[in-house]
């Protein structure tokens, strides 16, 4: 029996848009980086209005973690963006939030299911940015569903804690363009940076950046990674878990850097990394923001996959990071051979 004060898991939130050209790169294909920023839109929207509908501080659901989400069906311009996030756990200090992205095709009435992915949220009160406020519980609809929920929870906030710990090794800044050329197909080589300031277009009503904004940004530099690396038309094929370790508030410059890890025959891992330094308050000093591995593919001009130029290693460090890779792809790979079996 539900306890005095659940409220019924909120409806599913609807956002729709259709996809323009500069939403593309040059093939038509759409962005990752624009999918998982109508993501984070959907979740924030559904979470902050979950998290507000009990007494006390007015608060803003943001975003902790995105959970690793496949990037099933390319999306391209004209195409109409269906993206639906539903809440389905709640914790004391956080909520779950499942999102489905649906494209469909306007002139044919085709309809593809292009991603699903899953975000944690914590309620930030407005007051007072550093309290977390309570979430209120929601209902189930058995003891399973809570109980599969709560697993979730435990091993997401197991994560989180493990990634904030191996993230805080400084990236080498990129090659400068007039020092001597890198060999091709090196990691020095594709290794790429984005620079970008902080301004308020790309915060939340506390001056805080959007999930989204910065998944976007991190998209964007893994892309340019990807396209360095094989000179080809490339696609985000996944992405690994996505924490965001601390805030990064307007004013801040923050450095988003992108290198591969591991590359197979078909895909490339592109670690990325988002640093952010405070301009004004700067005793605070430079510090580690997000963290994620991004999976891209190369496609020629008809959009079928392309073999991928070997990655050319560089030492043990190279070498070490090569391995962890692998170990990702392979695991990855065992999941959804897994997941592909029960299906049949």
């Amino acid at each position: 029996m539900s306890s005095p004060g659940m409220r019924e898991a909120s409806s599913p939130l609807q956002l729709c848009r259709v996809m323009l050209p500069d939403d593309a790169n040059i093939m038509g294909t759409v962005h990752g980086g624009i999918i998982l920023k109508m993501i984070e839109e959907a979740g924030s929207i559904v979470g902050t209005r979950h998290c507000n509908t009990q007494n006390g501080d007015r608060c803003l659901a943001a975003l902790v973690r995105v959970e690793k989400t496949e990037f099933l069906s390319p999306v391209f311009i004209g195409e109409v963006v269906h993206v639906s996030a539903v809440i389905t756990y709640t914790s004391k200090h956080s909520l779950e939030v499942q999102v489905k992205v649906i494209a469909e095709n306007i002139l044919t009435g085709a309809k593809k299911l292009a991603n699903k992915a899953a975000l944690w949220y914590v309620p930030c009160s407005l007051q007072n940015v550093d309290k977390i406020t309570e979430v209120p519980p929601i209902k189930y609809a058995s003891a399973e569903q809570e109980e599969e929920g709560r697993k979730r929870y435990e091993a997401q906030k197991v994560e989180r804690l493990e990634t904030k710990a191996r993230v805080e090794e400084a990236i080498p800044p990129p090659p400068n363009p007039e020092d001597a050329p890198k060999e091709r197909y090196t990691v020095g080589f594709s290794q790429s940076s984005l620079i970008h300031l902080v301004g308020p277009s790309d915060c939340t009503l506390d001056d805080f950046v959007y999930g989204g904004v910065t998944m976007k940004l991190m998209d964007e530099v893994a892309g340019i990674v990807a396209a360095r690396h094989c000179n080809t038309n490339i696609v985000t094929a996944s992405v690994d878990a996505i924490n965001f370790h601390r805030k990064i508030k307007k004013g801040c410059v923050v450095t988003v850097t992108g290198r591969l890890t591991f590359v197979s025959n078909r895909s490339m891992e592109i670690e990325v990394l988002v640093d952010a330094d405070p301009l004004v308050e700067k005793e605070k000093g430079k510090y580690r923001a997000v963290s994620a591995f991004f999976t891209f593919i190369s496609l020629d001009k008809e959009n079928k996959p392309l073999n991928v130029p070997p990655l050319k290693i560089e030492g043990e460090e190279e070498q070490r990071r090569f391995e962890e890779g692998k170990a990702r792809y392979l695991q990855s790979k065992a999941k959804r051979l897994a997941e592909k079996e029960r299906q049949q």
